[in-house]
């Protein structure tokens, strides 16, 4: 599994895959694998390391969990297969981005298009048996991606973090203030953004204008 990880980030991350909770959350990993139904498929686990390499890293979205329901995650938060219809959080997040940036709807739910430009799209766990939301958290995969935030914080400089509903917003404390850009909003589930936090956050668009300022492409979301 660790060889789906694309070399750019195995330097960064090497310690991290020898200590004990790493090696026992990839026994944990395996063995559900071999058992029973899992999502992502498992060499697609690492899938946002390897579309989004860390040299290239200029933005961050987290997510909490991947889809549970067969044929939906593909290894980067909130995205799903070519053909799949989109879920609830990804309807609205493609509604703000048409709202936000006077562009249509966008018809593909696969964001490998925003990981390939910079976007890393980090759920903070990483595995999910099939249908049972949340069966794989606290098994070691939240340690492991808030090592991947710290990582992200001390090695680079002037990253834009969204960070999108509650759950999010609790990484803050993760990210150097001072080096980075950080935008918090509501999450875009219906829940939140039909009690209005999350439409109208223009996340998009102030990215975009962060980028432009520092002479960085923007992102064509």
């Amino acid at each position: 599994m660790i060889a789906d990880i694309h070399d750019s980030w195995k330097v960064h991350l090497e310690s991290e895959f020898e200590k004990p909770y790493f090696k026992a959350l990839m026994q944990f990993v395996s063995s559900e694998y071999k058992t029973t139904q899992c999502f992502p498929p498992s060499q697609l686990i690492f899938n946002t390391f390897e579309k989004c390499h860390f040299d290239d890293l200029k933005i961050v979205i987290i997510g909490q969990d991947p889809y549970h329901n067969i044929n939906q995650a593909n290894g980067l938060c909130f995205s799903v297969n070519e053909g799949v219809t989109h879920p609830p959080s990804l309807v609205n997040i493609f509604k703000e981005i048409a709202n936000d940036l006077g562009i249509a709807y966008p018809q593909s739910g696969n964001l490998e298009r925003w990981a390939k430009q910079g976007v890393f799209l980090l759920n903070a766990t990483l595995t999910v048996k099939a249908h049972e939301a949340g069966s794989h958290q606290n098994k070691g995969w939240e340690r492991f991606t808030d090592a991947v935030i710290k990582t992200i914080s001390y090695e680079k400089e002037g990253v834009v973090f969204l960070l999108w509903g509650g759950f999010a917003k609790k990484k803050v404390k993760l990210i150097d203030e001072k080096k980075h850009h950080i935008l918090t909003s509501g999450h875009p589930s219906p829940l939140s953004a039909n009690r209005g936090y999350w439409f109208g956050n223009k996340h998009f668009s102030e990215t975009n204008n962060i980028l432009k300022k520092k002479n960085l492409k923007t992102i064509a979301w």
